[in-house]
């Protein structure tokens, strides 16, 4: 098997020879590369863009052709690695059973931040949350996954959507914590273990809100019908809307 530790930063890359000419699209590439390099490196306030044109093998008025400035360079970055992430998670959704689906959702948090040049940093700790433009898009993509993770929670629970999407949130964020605890700590745990263990905690978490309440169940009621915490008869709590 391929060796699972992931590189933590990018080594620094040797410039490209100046004046060579590439397609405005593969050029593009290139400067998101470089500013990818230099952004996980010193962060976005220490970053310059000399720097990553230096990196890239360009002069500044190049780089200035592609991107006005670096915090259009940074945007450029943070929507091209959520996207990413967001395809990982609702690439999930297209299996059928749902503890694939849930397993195979988290998995891909893990290889997010296992990937080759560290993109997670300006996802899950970006030094520029504040600012409006990449605090929505950060938002955004938590929220985008949030849902996708609802869809799971919805058929496994008696949750509505709103319910559904606060606990996704949670995963969420479970899952971003626990990949990025892993990656601290790859010399004594195994992805392979980290994925499986936080896997199993989500899926034993929905036994505490059985589909209770919905057509076809055991215990015979209609959605909507259960209102504040009741129990069925295997003991455990079922989520519904609380009176008043």
């Amino acid at each position: 098997m391929p060796d699972e530790t992931p590189t933590r930063q990018p080594a620094t890359q040797p410039s490209m020879q100046r004046g060579q000419r590439l397609p405005r699209s593969e050029r593009r590439a290139q400067l998101l590369e470089a500013a990818l390099g230099v952004f996980v490196e010193n962060g976005y306030h220490q970053a310059a863009m000399d720097d990553i044109a230096a990196r890239a093998g360009v002069s500044k008025p190049v780089l200035y052709q592609h991107f006005p400035g670096k915090l259009e360079l940074y945007l450029a970055l943070v929507d091209q690695h959520s996207t990413e992430l967001e395809k990982l998670v609702r690439d999930a959704l297209a299996l059928e059973d749902n503890k694939a689906r849930i397993n195979t959702m988290i998995s891909a948090y893990f290889d997010f931040v296992a990937q080759e040049g560290a993109a997670f940093r300006l996802i899950f700790e970006s030094d520029l949350a504040n600012d409006p433009e990449v605090r929505k898009r950060l938002d955004q993509v938590d929220l985008t996954c949030a849902e996708a993770m609802a869809g799971i929670i919805r058929a496994e629970t008696s949750m509505d959507h709103d319910e559904a999407v606060l606990v996704g949130v949670g995963l969420v964020g479970l899952a971003q914590t626990s990949a990025r605890h892993w990656l601290d700590h790859v010399d004594t745990i195994s992805k392979e273990t980290a994925t499986r263990i936080t896997s199993a905690l989500i899926r034993r978490g929905f036994g505490a809100f059985p589909a209770v309440g919905r057509p076809g169940r055991p215990d015979g009621t209609s959605q909507g019908t259960s209102q504040g915490t009741s129990h069925g008869t295997s003991g455990r709590e079922s989520v519904g809307s609380a009176a008043g």
